[in-house]
């Protein structure tokens, strides 16, 4: 994939999903990235995340994130991001899946949380490897009562998911000791080399399309499972990495939902009518590459403004570290709390990847 640039911090970056955005937004035909979109959004982003005081902190303020950061806690991000994926819903409101935990109602993302900490509490230790490695210990059919909805819909890919489970659970007892903590320590602090490390051993991780002949890499989970592990252990221990800001963001559903709101990116007509009908784009089509690829160049792109203003400004302490993760989070909490943004259309792609 060759990259016409003169853009030193692109050539110099060692994330291949950085340069494959950027290669995508350069050839993309039905989404497009507004400079002027991208000063607007960075001026109310940064306000607000000047309020809010974003920082490594807010991971763990999540009230279905843990609080602890220890080894267990790696079991845990783990499974979580190893399910990362496909959870919107065709059906609206009451009827889509759902858990009720602590009396609380939680969809999406959340849901997920949400079921991995019923069944612990439950006494179902569904984050060790070698628990859930072994159907002698935990049958398929268990794993669907883990999952088990308060709604009449299941999750969306639910046999996906535990092939999933199975798949990592293998690869973590026959290559890593039965823990993702060592893979970690064989990163030897390097979130590339992490990045590599689990595309290489996992096969699920592997987001991956082809885009004009050429191969590029989007690799959701496998760099939003590094950059939870940064944010709960906030940049310590098992979380220091010392090229963590090589990461991008997340190409999901939901970021380029938000950017599209902001006026970031736009779509052509045709992609729009496709998007407001609720029409099914495969994953890896060119359709869905170009918004997941033109998400991930834009925050880059804002990103950069961002720091520029950070360096500007005397108040510039309300945002301790800023980088592509750092933005991602806020961008996305931005947006799943927003009804407006919600309400919007967004691309639906089922895929094991995000």
């Amino acid at each position: 994939m060759e990259l016409s640039t003169n853009d030193k911090e692109l050539q110099n970056s060692l994330n291949p999903v950085l340069k494959s955005g950027y290669f995508i937004s350069k050839n993309s035909l039905d989404v497009t990235i507004s400079s002027e979109g991208i000063e607007n959004a960075s001026n109310s982003l940064y306000e607000m995340m000047k309020i809010k005081k974003y920082s490594t902190l807010t991971w763990k303020q999540h009230d279905l994130h843990p609080k602890i950061a220890n080894e267990k806690t790696i079991d845990w991000i783990f499974m979580i991001d190893l399910l990362n994926f496909s959870f919107w819903s065709e059906k609206d409101g009451s009827e889509r899946f759902a858990i009720l935990y602590e009396g609380k109602k939680c969809v999406g993302y959340w849901s997920l949380c949400a079921v991995i900490n019923r069944a612990i509490e439950e006494g179902t230790p569904i984050t060790t490897p070698s628990y859930y490695s072994s159907e002698s210990n935990i049958s398929d059919q268990d794993i669907r009562h883990v999952f088990r909805s308060s709604t009449q819909e299941e999750i969306p890919l639910l046999n996906e998911r535990i092939k999933c489970i199975r798949e990592a659970g293998k690869v973590l007892m026959e290559k890593f000791e039965g823990s993702f903590v060592n893979c970690i320590k064989k990163a030897n602090k390097s979130c590339m080399k992490l990045l590599n490390l689990i595309i290489e051993n996992f096969n699920s991780f592997k987001d991956e399309a082809i885009l004009n002949g050429e191969k590029v890499v989007l690799y959701k989970r496998a760099q939003i499972l590094i950059a939870d592990i940064w944010a709960c252990f906030d940049g310590k221990g098992l979380g220091e990495f010392h090229d963590i800001d090589e990461i991008t963001m997340f190409a999901d559903y939901r970021v380029p939902q938000a950017l599209y709101s902001l006026g970031v990116i736009s779509y052509s007509k045709n992609l729009l009518k496709m998007l407001e009908s609720a029409t099914l784009l495969p994953n890896g089509s060119r359709l869905e590459v170009e918004i997941r690829g033109c998400s991930i160049w834009a925050v880059e792109l804002l990103k950069r403004v961002i720091q520029k203003k950070i360096e500007q400004d005397k108040e510039h302490e309300a945002i301790p570290i800023l980088n592509a993760i750092i933005l991602d989070f806020f961008i996305w909490d931005f947006a799943t709390e927003n009804d407006e943004i919600l309400n919007l259309p967004f691309h639906r792609t089922r895929s094991i990847y995000y």
